[in-house]
């Protein structure tokens, strides 16, 4: 696999950083100090720095000679998990740890910063983007309408995740959709408490809950194509406090994730008629609140052509994928997506098979992955801004 020789003395440096960043988590939106070390190394490698973008966000430029755009970006946010490694690194946070990461991700960028910058081999401007809040917050939707692409305007855009569930290097891709979007619908159930020995007298409300929570298993097996990847599940079901006591209330949250705008569409249509339906059919009411989050994120298909080129020069074509199936999981850079051609993909970091997935407590980033991933921005940069002979 393609390796740049000057990232040799550069690998002690982002290992020591990406530790640093794992030791303190920042969740979303809080990223102050995260911000500031980064900030910090781009300033001292020349790059014009520009703060504040979603609050907490960084944009680093640099020009060299007339040319296109591209921006590279790097999640930087950790997410509220305990952390259960053992590292001599490990989060100082009690609730906080990077368990999906990023902190691998922005050392990653830092490197290719420096490698950037250093080599000089290009021609135009590169934008590296180091996004605060992807997990819960949608940073990526708060600095587009902060003016992100309006304030650095970029040809491509283009972003990665570590993938443990991947052989060490290997590059995943896909055109069109490749993350799903995600909706989160919240039911709360009123019915009429009492005593469990007269339910006669009392509306009970976890009766109504568990038909309504069966009965929406039944929407993605009977009113969505079946072509049409998507899933409902129910993740939380709360109610009552003792075996003795019908609540008045029972509480339902269900996570809602697919592709297609309109069986988006459709998936909410059906969830809320089914919901309303079985709560009256129990002589009860429910309410439901709906929150629409990430769209899916889309690859445009010239700049996933591009990535797969350049991927495959770079790691062999044994090492270079295309995925016949979009991940159900989601994505915030589906917003940059929106506003300027990208590809988003994943880079595998499994060796021995027993490492933990993502958002595991007890996951850790594989530091041999960081120079790997710093020499592909590199790589890529460069031959997007490729200088003139």
């Amino acid at each position: 696999m393609t390796r740049l020789p000057e990232l040799t003395n550069a690998v002690p440096e982002m290992v020591a950083i990406r530790r640093d960043l794992h030791a303190h988590p920042e969740l979303g939106l809080e990223e102050e100090r995260t911000s500031a070390l980064v900030a910090e190394k781009l300033e001292a490698l020349g790059y014009k720095v520009t703060r504040g973008l979603a609050r907490t966000g960084i944009v680093a430029t640099l020009t060299n000679g007339q040319g296109p755009a591209i921006g590279i970006r790097a999640d930087m946010d950790a997410l509220p998990i305990h952390e259960e490694t053992g590292q001599d690194y490990q989060s100082t946070i009690p609730g906080k740890m990077h368990a999906c990461g990023h902190d691998g991700h922005t050392a990653m960028l830092l490197g290719a910063a420096r490698m950037i910058a250093e080599r000089r081999n290009f021609e135009g401007t590169v934008h590296l983007i180091f996004q605060p809040a992807e997990e819960n917050v949608g940073g990526a939707k708060i600095m587009v309408e902060e003016g992100l692409f309006r304030q650095f305007p970029c040809d491509a855009v283009f972003a990665l995740h570590n993938e443990p569930g991947l052989p060490f290097g290997q590059f995943a891709l896909r055109a069109g959709p490749i993350m799903a979007a995600v909706d989160e619908a919240r039911i709360t159930v009123h019915g009429r408490g009492g005593h469990g020995a007269e339910p006669q007298e009392t509306a009970d409300p976890i009766v109504c809950g568990a038909s309504i929570v069966m009965a929406l298993q039944t929407i993605v097996s009977r009113n969505i194509d079946p072509q049409d990847p998507t899933v409902i599940t129910v993740g939380s079901f709360h109610g009552g406090s003792a075996s003795n006591i019908i609540p008045e209330r029972a509480e339902i949250v269900v996570g809602i994730r697919s592709f297609d705008p309109k069986v988006r569409d459709e998936l909410e249509r059906r969830i809320r008629l089914i919901t309303e339906m079985q709560a009256a059919s129990f002589g009860m009411r429910a309410t439901i609140n709906y929150e629409r989050s990430y769209d899916a994120t889309i690859n445009h298909v010239a700049e996933t052509d591009f990535l797969r080129d350049v991927a495959t020069r770079f790691a062999g074509r044994e090492n270079v994928t295309d995925l016949a199936r979009p991940y159900m999981g989601s994505e915030d850079f589906a917003y940059m997506l929106r506003e300027v051609p990208g590809s988003y993909f994943f880079l595998g970091s499994r060796v021995t098979g027993e490492e933990k997935p993502l958002h595991h407590p007890a996951y850790d980033f594989n530091d041999d992955l960081l120079p790997v991933g710093a020499a592909f921005w590199t790589e890529l940069v460069e031959t997007f801004l490729a200088a003139k002979t």
